[in-house]
Order: C-alpha cells, then sequence, then structure tokens
C-alpha cells in the first residue's frame, strides 16, 4: 500500500507573513461548542492581534458564545475574506485553533488593552466599560492556512507571533 505524501506543508516565511496580514483583518469568525447541547456554534467577532496579548476579543455577556468559552474555551477563529473577483475557494483564509482566556476586569493590563483595543476600535468607547464586556484572548494552540489553490500550510502558535 502507498501512502500519499501530506499535501500540507511546514510553514514558510511567506506562509507566516500571510497569516499575519490575515490576522488584521478586525473580525473574524468564532467557533464554540454550546454548553447545554455539545452541538457547535459559530458567531461574528471583532479580533485584534494584540502586541501583548496575541489574538484577542471583546465579548458581551450577553452573547451565546461567553459562556461556551467560559466554560468550554476550546474554539477556533476563521479569518480572511473573498476578493471582489474569482473563486472563493482561491482566496486565502486562516483557522486558528486556540483556547480562550478571559482577562479580569481588575487585571492591571486591562487598562493599556483598553486604550489600544480603543485606538483599533473607536466606536467601542459606547460599551466597553459595560460590566457585562470581557476581553478574552484566544491563545493559539496551531493553525491552517489555505493560502489559495493547492498552497496549504500548518502553522503553529509560534509562528503566529508577530
Amino acid at each position: 500500500m502507498t501512502t500519499r505524501p501530506d499535501p500540507v506543508a511546514a510553514a514558510d516565511a511567506d506562509a507566516r507573513a500571510l497569516a499575519l496580514s490575515l490576522m488584521a483583518t478586525g473580525h473574524a469568525a468564532l467557533a464554540w461548542t454550546d454548553p447545554e447541547t455539545s452541538t457547535p456554534g459559530i458567531s461574528r467577532i471583532a479580533f485584534a492581534h494584540d502586541p501583548q496579548v496575541g489574538p484577542l476579543t471583546l465579548i458581551s455577556a450577553l452573547a451565546p458564545h461567553f459562556r461556551a468559552l467560559r466554560e468550554t474555551p476550546d474554539c477556533a477563529v476563521m479569518l480572511g475574506e473573498v476578493g471582489p473577483k474569482g473563486d472563493p475557494m482561491t482566496h486565502p483564509r486562516l483557522m486558528i485553533r486556540a483556547r480562550a482566556v478571559f482577562i479580569a476586569a481588575s487585571a492591571t493590563e486591562r487598562s493599556a488593552l483598553r486604550d489600544r483595543w480603543l485606538a483599533r476600535n473607536p466606536k467601542a468607547t459606547i460599551y466597553i466599560d459595560l460590566p457585562d464586556f470581557a476581553f478574552v484572548c484566544l491563545a493559539p494552540q496551531s493553525a491552517l492556512l489555505n493560502a489559495g489553490f493547492a498552497r496549504a500550510f500548518r502553522l503553529t502558535a509560534g509562528d503566529l507571533q508577530p
């Protein structure tokens, strides 16, 4: 029996650069597990690749993924946009397997996080300080980059560092 070679390559410098550029999009799709039914859910989230804590989002306790991530922190994030032309499957996209880590409101780094978040998302001023909002670090565990047709790469958490 002949085994086929793995079509997914280890990340190279170009793949790492493309992954980092996709992490600058400002929003993502977040996959999570519903704690009541154990079924998957998906939400659109605001997203930032913060220079101090890495992948980050700001979530309201009213959102279903807030409780889901508290109870089952393993999640995944999809980044990338379909361009205006061409087959959607040829546009680059990055899937990050992550573990959600909630940042306490009393954490010393929250003030600096808040300032950096508002520099990127000034409209968040109206809700960022509401008591139901929390910053959540999406700590990468691994990632898969589909860089276009026949260009797939495995990335480590270290590959996603700026």
